[in-house]
C-alpha cells in the first residue's frame, strides 16, 4: 500500500483547518439561517441544468446505471432529505420534557469526514454535505478515485451556493488528489467520520479512531407469501432490480416465493422484463459474474445492462429484456446467486412451509451477505410481517413496498438517507438511516423534579411471589 507522504498529509491538514475555520463562521448561525443554508446547497444541486450535467458525468465517468435514472436519484434524494429536515430543530434547544426536568440542546459535531463510493458521486455528497450543513458542521469528502471528477463537480456546486447565501465556501471540500492513504489521514484528523461504500472502506472508517457512522454490506431479500398481491409484488420488485442497473444496495438481490404464488410470480417478472436463466445460461452466468471464484461480481457486470452481462457469459437475450432471474435453491460461498451481485440479476427461491420458513431462508442468504441491512414482505398478513420481522435480524422491514423505498420515499416514513446502517449485525454501531440527527451532539440539561420513589413491593413482588424472598 502507498505510503502517506509529507506533502500528501499537510493537504489533509489544510483542508481540515479550512474546514475548522469555516465551521466557526457559521457556528452562531440561527436555525433560519441554516435552513436557508441547506436549501440553497439543495436547490444548486437539483436545479435542471446541474442536475443533468452531474448524472451524464457520473455515468460517463464511472460506467455504471443510466442518465435517466441517475437524474431521479439525484432529485429524490436531495428534495426528499430536505423535505425531512425542514421541521427538525438542529440549533438551540431543539426538545423539552418538563415531566422529567430536562432540555436538549444541539451543538455541532465540527468537522465531518465522508467517504464516497464509486457507484454514487453524484448523489452522496449532496445528501451527506446537507446532513452535516444542518448541523453547523463543516464536511471533507473523499471521492473514489475512479469517479473524482463527478464528486469535485458537485462539491463545486455546493460551494457556489454557500457563497450565494454569505456563508463559508469551505463548508463543502473535496479531497484532491484522492488516495487510500489521504482518506485515512482525513478519517484520522476529522471529528465524525461517514462511510458509504464497501466493507473495506467501512472497516477502515471504524479503524480510524475517529467516531464513526458506516454501512454494512448491501443484499436485500423480498418474501413474496400465498397471500400477496402477486402482480404489485412483481411490479415492485422489478422496478428496484432495473432501477439505475441495481447500484442501490437496496434493489432485491433474492426473492423468496411461496410455492402457491411461484409460477404465477415468475410468469409477472418473465411479463415485466425477466430472463430465466436455463440452467447452462446460469453456470455461464455465475462463471462470467465471479470468474476468480471469489465472492464480489466483477466490475464488468456492476450496475450495466442485462444485455451486456449476458452477453459476456455468451448468450443473448431479447432486447426488451431489463434483467435476469436464476433460480436458486442453495445459499452461502458455493452458491454466489446468493449474495449481493450488484446487478441486474435475481436470484429467485422457492419455500412452501409458514413464513417462518422463508425467515429462516432470509437469515441464511443474509448471514452470507448482508447481515442487518433489508428484507421486505409482499403480503396481506399482518401476523406474517410481524413473524418476519421478529426473526429475521434485519434492520429494516419493508411491506408492500419496492425495497428503494427503504432510504425513504413519500409513501415511506423512513427517513431519507444514502446511509443504511445495519446494527451489531452489520458491524454498525445503529440500525437507523442516517440523517440529520446524527450530525448534532445532544446537551442535556437536567433541573430537579419531584423525587419518582419506588417501593421494594412495587419492584419484587412478583419475584417474590413465585420464588419467596
Amino acid at each position: 500500500m502507498a505510503e502517506l507522504t509529507e506533502q500528501a498529509r499537510t493537504e489533509v491538514s489544510d483542508a481540515v483547518d479550512r474546514a475548522r475555520v469555516a465551521a466557526a463562521a457559521i457556528a452562531d448561525y440561527t436555525q433560519e439561517q441554516v435552513d436557508a443554508l441547506v436549501t440553497a446547497v439543495a436547490w444548486s444541486v437539483v436545479r435542471k441544468d446541474n442536475a443533468e450535467a452531474l448524472a451524464r458525468l457520473a455515468v460517463d465517468e464511472g460506467g455504471f446505471g443510466n442518465y435517466p435514472d441517475k437524474v431521479t436519484k439525484i432529485n429524490k434524494r436531495v428534495t426528499g432529505v430536505l423535505n425531512d429536515m425542514r421541521t427538525r430543530r438542529t440549533v438551540g434547544v431543539v426538545e423539552e420534557l418538563p415531566e422529567l426536568g430536562l432540555v436538549k440542546i444541539a451543538k455541532p459535531v465540527g468537522v465531518v469526514a465522508a467517504l464516497i463510493p464509486t457507484t454514487g458521486p453524484d448523489a452522496t455528497p449532496p445528501v451527506k454535505a446537507l446532513f452535516a450543513l444542518k448541523g453547523r458542521n463543516a464536511i471533507v469528502v473523499a471521492p473514489h478515485p475512479r469517479t473524482r471528477r463527478s464528486t469535485e463537480l458537485v462539491v463545486d456546486v455546493m460551494r457556489a451556493a454557500c457563497e450565494q447565501v454569505g456563508a463559508p465556501a469551505d463548508l463543502v471540500q473535496s479531497l484532491a488528489a484522492p488516495s487510500l492513504p489521504k482518506t485515512q489521514e482525513l478519517m484520522r484528523q476529522a471529528d465524525l467520520v461517514v462511510a458509504t461504500g464497501g466493507a473495506g472502506m467501512v472497516k477502515a472508517a471504524y479503524s480510524s479512531g475517529t467516531p464513526a457512522y458506516g454501512v454494512g454490506v448491501g443484499n436485500a431479500v423480498h418474501v413474496v407469501d400465498e397471500t400477496a398481491d402477486v402482480a404489485d409484488a412483481a411490479a415492485m420488485i422489478a422496478a428496484a432490480k432495473t432501477f439505475g442497473y441495481a447500484t442501490s444496495c437496496l434493489a432485491d438481490n433474492s426473492a423468496i416465493v411461496h410455492t402457491e404464488v411461484y409460477d404465477d410470480l415468475l410468469a409477472q417478472l418473465t411479463e415485466a422484463g425477466g430472463h430465466l436463466c436455463s440452467g447452462d445460461e446460469a453456470a455461464a452466468l455465475q462463471k462470467a459474474m465471479w470468474p476468480d471464484g471469489g465472492h464480489i461480481p466483477t466490475i464488468d457486470v456492476v450496475a450495466r445492462p442485462a444485455a451486456d452481462i449476458a452477453n459476456l457469459a455468451g448468450f443473448s437475450i431479447g432486447s426488451d429484456r431489463t434483467f435476469l432471474i436464476v433460480e436458486e435453491t442453495g445459499t452461502g460461498p458455493e452458491h454466489p446467486f446468493s449474495g449481493e451481485k450488484l446487478s441486474v440479476v435475481l436470484a429467485l427461491y422457492r419455500y412452501d412451509g409458514d413464513v417462518r420458513q422463508a425467515a429462516d431462508l432470509v437469515n441464511a442468504i443474509t448471514t452470507y451477505q448482508g447481515l442487518g441491512h433489508t428484507c421486505g414482505i409482499h403480503t396481506s398478513s399482518d401476523e406474517n410481517v410481524l413473524a418476519l420481522a421478529n426473526a429475521t435480524k434485519t434492520s429494516r422491514v419493508l411491506v408492500n413496498m419496492n425495497l428503494n423505498e427503504g432510504a425513504g420515499s413519500p409513501r415511506s416514513g423512513l427517513p431519507f438517507t444514502l446511509s443504511l446502517s445495519c446494527g451489531t449485525w452489520g458491524g454498525n454501531i445503529t440500525t437507523e438511516n442516517v440523517n440529520a440527527r446524527h450530525f448534532v451532539n445532544l446537551t442535556w440539561v437536567a433541573r430537579p423534579i419531584q423525587p419518582r420513589t419506588v417501593s421494594e413491593d412495587d419492584l419484587f413482588a412478583e419475584h417474590w411471589r413465585r420464588h419467596g424472598r
